[in-house]
């Protein structure tokens, strides 16, 4: 039995247009990015002879639409393209560029018509600060849309009875993992103290997949006059929004505190596992997400990968991750390493299984409120 492919589909609310896409997640494989392709689907009858446009775009937002006051924008446009799709500017066989795309044209008539979007190669993934419990509006994101309407040109304004808006994320899977070994190791002197104070920290790969324990190696030699107590390790989220304000938000996401010690003049060697994952932080305030869509499941963000062309401003908020070791010794020291947390890039027949096992185990349930999948 082949699997069936999940189809997202919204309608607007006059039945005027209608969008179907096999997915919602595309993907930056960092030399190439996948296309933006699906099918709009009319009603000539609701339209009154109007045009039909696609528009995919890319928007920053820092703050909620309530704080758009005196002409300060927190938000801006990264990328914004707009297409028309009716009346058709070209051959439906030149738009077609995906299988999926030519069967649900076949499935849904001659009232249906392929759309195509290429992603530039500066844009940034999707990212979204997780909101508190009692916050309300738009969050903090970086997010990709896209819209079908309707109107007399492109530049009407447009209405929301006969438009649809479908959230998609970009997202990055990790390049082909290096045989880098991350070490870091530094020497602390005290004053009064002869000898020094020597920490190793080091992790057995650079990159770690979402959901994969973390494990870390801590050596101390303590040939100094203090004694070392109080030993965590930590793994924690850097943010930095680069867009308006350079903020930056630095939350753990996973730590151990220990009661180890390293006596003057003994030494530690051990390793301590980490679980960064977003279902031991639901309610932090300020993490950093994969995006977020409606009835889905995400993941702490990934690891911001910038080539080197790209200016960094483009990309509104970069996510990078550490470990760190702290101690006491009389105050705090602390020695950090720097690792990627990414997901995995999955081979094509595991691609085919997840839709395979979301559509059979989980009934075929997704999207936003009004949207309803079907199969191609």
């Amino acid at each position: 039995m082949s699997p069936k492919h999940v189809i997202f589909k919204k309608v607007s609310r006059d039945k005027s247009v209608a969008v179907y896409m096999a997915k919602r997640d595309f993907v930056d494989h960092c030399d190439v990015v996948d296309p933006v392709d699906g099918v709009i689907l009319i009603d000539p009858v609701q339209l009154k002879g109007k045009k039909v446009y696609v528009m995919l775009s890319c928007t920053f937002r820092y703050g909620r639409q309530d704080m758009d006051v005196m002409g300060v924008a927190f938000r801006r446009d990264l990328f914004l393209v707009t297409r028309q799709v009716y009346p058709e500017l070209q051959d439906k066989e030149k738009l077609t560029h995906t299988k999926i795309q030519q069967k649900l044209l076949r499935k849904l008539g001659d009232n249906a018509f392929p759309f195509f979007f290429e992603f530039p190669d500066n844009l940034p993934c999707s990212v979204a600060l997780q909101p508190g419990p009692s916050d309300v509006g738009k969050k903090c994101a970086v997010e990709f849309e896209v819209k079908a309407f309707c109107g007399e040109n492109q530049d009407d304004k447009i209405d929301k009875q006969s438009s649809v808006r479908l959230t998609i994320r970009k997202i990055q899977h990790s390049p082909e993992n290096t045989k880098l070994v991350p070490v870091a190791e530094t020497t602390f002197e005290f004053l009064m103290s002869e000898k020094p104070l020597h920490v190793k920290l080091s992790l057995p790969k650079e990159t770690f997949y979402h959901g994969e324990p973390v494990p870390v190696n801590v050596e101390i030699t303590n040939s100094s006059s203090r004694n070392i107590k109080d030993i965590s390790v930590s793994v924690e989220q850097v943010t930095n929004v680069v867009l308006y304000s350079n903020d930056k938000y630095v939350k753990s996401v996973a730590k151990e505190e220990t009661n180890d010690s390293v006596p003057s003049g003994t030494s530690l060697k051990k390793d301590y596992t980490l679980y960064p994952l977003l279902a031991h932080n639901k309610d932090r305030r300020g993490l950093a997400l994969d995006g977020r869509l409606k009835h889905e499941d995400t993941n702490l963000a990934s690891s911001s990968i910038v080539k080197q062309e790209v200016l960094k401003e483009v990309q509104g908020m970069l996510v990078s991750y550490k470990v760190i070791v702290r101690m006491i010794a009389s105050g705090e020291v602390s020695l950090e390493l720097p690792f990627r947390l990414m997901h995995p890039k999955p081979e094509p027949d595991d691609m085919v299984f997840e839709e395979f096992k979301r559509a059979y185990l989980k009934g075929i349930v997704y999207g936003d409120d009004d949207e309803s999948p079907t199969e191609a």
